[in-house]
């Protein structure tokens, strides 16, 4: 979804800071949410502009790694993906999550399968 113009921004925190109505009436005036409206607010005392901020999270990359990678799966071939995630973040500061994990061995053709041949551990 596009973020709202500059334009509507202003109009809206506008109607807020002269006193004309309140958050939910505003809200409804402008069809957006309440919690729009207030963040708009919030954002206009804070950073002093209404400029849509940058969207989207980050995405962090394994590709810098891929040696250090190759090197923690040849010494632990039949660790879990919960533990490759955790070697790698000890051996190079980058936490990834499991899922993350999961599509960088599928990019590299590397198996994710665990050695079945090991005795199962019972606790």
């Amino acid at each position: 979804m596009k973020p709202y113009s500059v334009d509507l921004r202003e109009r809206i925190v506008n109607a807020i800071e002269t006193g004309e109505s309140s958050f939910r009436k505003t809200a409804q005036r402008f069809s957006v949410s309440k919690s729009c409206v207030q963040k708009l607010v919030a954002q206009k005392r804070t950073d002093g502009h209404l400029a849509p901020r940058k969207q989207g999270g980050s995405v962090s990359s394994v590709k810098e790694y891929t040696a250090q990678l190759m090197a923690i799966y040849k010494k632990h071939p039949d660790a879990t993906l919960a533990e490759y995630c955790e070697l790698l973040a000890d051996a190079t500061g980058l936490w990834v999550s499991q899922s993350t994990m999961c599509r960088t061995f599928q990019k590299l053709n590397l198996p994710r399968k665990k050695n079945t041949s090991r005795q199962p551990s019972h606790k």
